[in-house]
Order: structure tokens, then C-alpha cells, then sequence
């Protein structure tokens, strides 16, 4: 499939929507438009860690992406659903250049395989969730995620990118130890800055870090625009999306 002209993307939202994989289809595609801005999909192969039921993935198929694979390891007895979603989409979008593998991104092997983007969408933590909280305490921990980041740059060409999207930890509310009335449930000390990943990335040969704070989808380009920064996020969700290049 080539990059997409409007009507075949908005097909392909429509078809997403229709799916149930995500509410709204003006809010998906301004998700796509803060996650991938300045990222061209044409021809590249695509690595997606802890890809769910897919959503990311197919974007890029259908935006010209050569192969995307989606690895996601939803444990036996899982309720989460993502491998049947991601089949039921697969087959409602005719798409044949995305594939899911059950494994964590440790046992995974790309064989002679070699990636242009890597995405990590709020999945960078569990990939050691013991590790990624003791990341700044414990020199084993940083060693630990050393090892991933180099095992990522290994697997990827050069001038690849690595998008990584997370919540900080540096939020108002649980520096004061308050509760976030917005996300309640998120387990903030299982989270760091993107400072650290930026850190840790550039150890492993990674450069160029670019950060933007997301914002709600539904608030549109005025609310990326009143509400995507560091400053007014520390207030809401911190959630920020960090790409960096091998070179």
C-alpha cells in the first residue's frame, strides 16, 4: 500500500473506528498526528514493542511501511484481548504486511532482520518493571536496560528512530502524594523523565532527542497547543513522547 491519500486514510480510520479500536476518529488521527509527526513510514521496516491489538502498526502499513511486526506477549488467561483484536483488524483491513509475534522483545529473534523505527508506546517500563523503578538507585538496573537499548540499536539500520511514549514520573500530584484526578490508577514510581531514557539511549549510541507532551486527543491542535509543554503537563498527565536517531 502506498503513504495514503485522504480518502484512503480516512478510510482506514473509519474501518478502525468501526472495529472498536479506538472511540472517535478525529481523536485517533490527531493521536497518529502527535505520535508521528515528521515520521515517514514509506518503505521502512517497523518494530513495535508491546503493540497491543495493533493500532500503531497497521497506521504505518497503511502509511507505506514495508513490514511492520508487532510483538505482544499477552500472558495465558490474559483478559486484555489483544491478539483477537488484532487478528479481527487485520482481516477488516486487509492488511497482509503486519504480523504479531507472542514474545517479550528479550526472547524475540529478528533473525537477520534489521528495523527504521521502533516504537515503545507506553510498554518501555515493563519491559524489567523491577528494573525501570530502581532505575536511578541501582547500577545493575541501569545495566539492565543498558543491555536493552543496546540490543535495540543492534537490530536497527542507520538513521533509525526509537519513539519512545510514557508518562513522567515527575507529576504534581504524587510529588505531593496526592492521588492524579485525571489518571488514577497509574503507578507513578514504576515510571521515570524522559531525561533518564534520553540518557540511557545516548550510552547506546543513540542522538538527535526531540520530547513533545502530549495532550488530550479530544482537546484538539489548541489544546496541543495551550497544553503540550513540560509545564502545564507537570499539572496534568506528564505524558510525553521522546524519538532519538541512530547514527
Amino acid at each position: 500500500m502506498d503513504t495514503g491519500n485522504k480518502s484512503e486514510i480516512d478510510d482506514f480510520l473509519s474501518k478502525m473506528i468501526s472495529n472498536g479500536a479506538y472511540p472517535s476518529k478525529e481523536n485517533l488521527k490527531f493521536k497518529y498526528d502527535q505520535i508521528f509527526r515528521n515520521i515517514d513510514f514509506t518503505g521502512k521496516n517497523v518494530l513495535e514493542i508491546g503493540g497491543g491489538a495493533g493500532v500503531f502498526c497497521f497506521y504505518a502499513s497503511m502509511r507505506g511501511a514495508n513490514r511492520v511486526v508487532n510483538l505482544e506477549p499477552e500472558a495465558d488467561g490474559s483478559k486484555s484481548g489483544y491478539i483477537d483484536k488484532f487478528r479481527s483488524l487485520k482481516d477488516s483491513l486487509g492488511i497482509n504486511n503486519v504480523e504479531l509475534i507472542e514474545s517479550t522483545f528479550q526472547d524475540y529473534n529478528p533473525l537477520d532482520m534489521k528495523f527504521d523505527i521502533i516504537l515503545l508506546y507506553n510498554s518501555i517500563n515493563h519491559l524489567d518493571e523491577k528494573a525501570c523503578i530502581d532505575l536511578l538507585t541501582s547500577p545493575r538496573s541501569w545495566e539492565i536496560y543498558k543491555d536493552i537499548f543496546k540490543r535495540i540499536h543492534s537490530m536497527s539500520n542507520i538513521d533509525a528512530r526509537v519513539i519512545i511514549g510514557d508518562c513522567s514520573n515527575k507529576n504534581f500530584f504524587p510529588l505531593i502524594g496526592l492521588r492524579n484526578p485525571i489518571y488514577k490508577r497509574i503507578e507513578w514510581h514504576k515510571h521515570q523523565a524522559p531525561n533518564v531514557w534520553t540518557e540511557l539511549l545516548q550510552e547506546c549510541g543513540f542522538s538527535n532527542p526531540a520530547v513533545s507532551w502530549t495532550t488530550f486527543n479530544s482537546f484538539g491542535r489548541l489544546g496541543q497547543l495551550l497544553f503540550g509543554n513540560r509545564y502545564i503537563s507537570y499539572f496534568l498527565i506528564s505524558h510525553f513522547v521522546l524519538k532519538m536517531e541512530k547514527r
